[in-house]
């Protein structure tokens, strides 16, 4: 099972114009090839038949009778073969010629896609030899092949994966201001589009290109594979650099060097595409804005292909969180910013100049400070207006309470320590509880105490008491119902956890040498709630990822559960891709289990969170977000993970 992903390919073969059988056999190559590679789509260039330079030969009978004879030739070699693929060829009909991109699949050609509209100008001088295929909606024979329809707005469809579905966009069609694809995937439902085209090269063009191809994928939340006139094509005034894209929703997955022929593959995934189209109010006005005539002018056409079951080349990160290294500092600038914006922003309009922080020494409410102390900059406010308060009880070790000192002197803020171990141990009295009994009273007892320290301090000084729990807490319910479950706000809402981390260390790398020692020792220690007391060497004893699993695979688990909607077979498939060598499966399942069964139950603590900033995609805020009733069954998914 591919859950969703299926391999296609760009390709460009070596062209000799004029010479079909020649060019027939290169692509024949290339078929195979992607055949072997268990590809189940391969797209060739506008004209790959006879090449697009043909100039006043495409008058000439006999090119276009050895260009339907190579393609017919070419059909009954592939028809045994799992892999449709797309060709460029001219055809006739109705005494005019047209630049049309032919469907192939089985041994048969499934549709013929004419190019809508020629340019009277184009680098070619196509519109000389070529008529407009606006209008043109017929049935032809070609190569064999008995009616088959011509038609600038076919839907392909495969009968046994309804997902995979191919539109076209001819030659320059994804350079117009509308392009062809815009009818065929937000109306016609296509999730692939699929451009042969026979761009000449010049300086610059191959980047605008890239860009276009990019815009196009993520603006319709489709995959898009591009492939431009083969190098070798001709010489006499253009240079063809063969540029193969295949882009992914607004990314390129893979890309071909110019000037090169051959073939690229790439594995898209179709059921992110449709997730993201369900989800996307942008999809969805494209749709509505689209003529509601053009849904009676497109022809959806069917073809029918086995699943190809595949090894993924794709690579899957294992931080789907964390910036891209390309863009790494400009988006944990950006992050920060937008926390700290928004903190400051809440603070002018409630007009308040004071916050209160609980400091731990650990990291979410460091990434906390952070931000409290850039909001703080902001608006020209002393850092002195930041009170961290550390609160030392059972479970405190030297460790968190000398860093938690050693960062509030270093960010300039006013600090406070205030031992909560007599206040806790009077509740204990008060409700008659055994200070013996480390259970679940005893350690939430101890968060409610902070809280409850926080919110008073923060009355008498006029302040806020700023959030630091993160986003993998909300999600897995760790957080104590009304103790840091609650602040008035919550700037890390929106942060999981291993952002959390590269956010800290970003700083670590931003700062002065004195600050830089604290944080990256921060960094170095392990996650806990400090509940519970310490080792007898006065070491953490209470580990949160030995009781909940790894947050690497709970915020991986996270992304794709509520980003995409996956299934736990899916999100079970990629996390075992990502983390191979890592994680065996047996550990992979049993987290993800706990994943599941914690995200359900705990959603009554999500459903009354407190504000806080959206920053990415993946956000659980109830006001606007993810909305789910507190007592969902997650009977179905739990029965689903059992089975894996």
């Amino acid at each position: 099972m591919n859950y969703g992903f299926l391999r296609v390919s760009a390709a460009s073969p070596r062209v000799h114009p004029a010479d079909c059988r020649y060019n027939a056999a290169r692509i024949k190559e290339l078929i195979f090839e992607a055949a072997d590679n268990r590809t189940s789509l391969v797209v060739f260039p506008e004209l790959s038949v006879t090449g697009i330079t043909c100039g006043d030969l495409f008058f000439h009978n006999t090119l276009l009778e050895s260009a339907e004879n190579a393609v017919k030739e070419l059909l009954n070699e592939t028809a045994f073969l799992m892999t449709a693929f797309v060709i460029g060829v001219p055809v006739k009909f109705g005494g005019k010629l047209y630049d049309c991109a032919l469907f192939c699949s089985r041994g048969k050609v499934v549709g013929a896609v004419p190019k809508r509209k020629i340019k009277r100008h184009d680098e070619f001088s196509l519109a000389k030899y070529f008529s407009d295929g606006i209008g043109l909606d017929a049935v032809i024979d070609y190569a064999d092949c008995k009616s088959i329809p011509l038609n600038p707005y076919i839907v392909f469809e495969n009968q046994k994966n309804s997902l995979f579905s191919v539109c076209v966009d001819m030659g320059e069609s994804l350079f117009s201001s509308i392009p062809n694809s815009e009818y065929l995937t937000a109306v016609g439902g296509a999730k692939i589009t699929v451009c042969p085209s026979a761009c000449g090269e010049v300086i610059g063009k191959a980047d605008y290109r890239r860009s276009v191809v990019c815009s196009q994928s993520g603006r319709m939340l489709c995959g898009y594979i591009f492939t431009s006139a083969s190098l070798g094509e001709s010489t006499t005034d253009i240079v063809c650099a063969g540029h193969r894209l295949i882009a992914e929703n607004g990314v390129i997955i893979t890309e071909s060097p110019l000037c090169t022929n051959g073939a690229v593959y790439g594995d898209l995934d179709l059921e992110k595409m449709e997730s993201d189209r369900r989800k996307s109010a942008v999809f969805a006005i494209a749709s509505d804005n689209i003529d509601v005539c053009v849904d009676r002018i497109i022809k959806k056409v069917y073809f029918s292909l086995d699943e190809r079951e595949i090894v993924l080349r794709r690579e899957i990160s294992r931080l789907p969180f964390v910036p891209k290294h390309e863009n790494f500092d400009k988006t944990c600038e950006q992050i920060l910013t937008m926390q700290a914006s928004a903190l400051a922003v809440r603070m002018e309009h409630i007009n308040c100049d004071k916050l209160v922080i609980g400091l731990s020494g650990g990291l979410d409410s460091t990434l906390a400070l952070i931000v409290c102390v850039r909001a703080c900059d902001m608006l020209g406010i002393s850092r002195k207006n930041i009170l961290t308060v550390t609160m030392p009880c059972f479970g405190t070790t030297g460790r968190t309470k000398s860093n938690a000192e050693k960062l509030a002197q270093c960010y300039g803020t006013d600090f406070k320590e205030v031992n909560i171990s007599a206040s806790v141990r009077q509740h204990f009295l008060d409700i008659g509880h055994d200070e013996e009994m480390r259970n679940v009273t005893y350690e939430n007892s101890q968060a409610r105490e902070r809280t409850q320290v926080l919110m008073d301090i923060a009355n008498t000084k006029g302040a806020i008491v700023v959030g630091t729990g993160d986003l993998s807490e909300l999600a897995l319910g760790w957080a104590t119902y009304n103790g840091d479950h609650m602040s008035m706000y919550a700037v890390n809402a929106d942060i999981p956890k291993t952002l959390v981390r590269v956010l800290t260390q970003y700083e670590s790398q931003h700062c002065d040498e004195a600050l830089g020692e604290v944080l990256k020792d921060i960094l170095d220690t392990p996650v806990s709630p400090e509940l519970l007391p310490p080792s007898e060497d006065g070491e953490i004893a209470q580990k949160t990822e030995d009781v909940v699993g790894p947050y690497e695979l709970h915020d991986f688990f996270l992304y794709y559960f509520v980003r995409y909607g996956f299934s736990a077979s899916k999100v079970f498939f990629l996390a075992n891709t990502a983390f191979d060598g890592i994680y065996g499966e047996d550990t992979i399942k049993s987290w993800l289990k706990v994943f599941i069964r914690r995200f359900f139950t705990q959603q009554f603590k999500r459903s009354c969170m407190t504000d806080g900033p959206k920053i990415g995609s993946v956000s659980l805020s109830p006001r606007g977000d993810f909305t789910m009733p507190s007592d969902a069954s997650f009977a179905v998914w739990m029965e689903e993970a059992e089975k894996l």
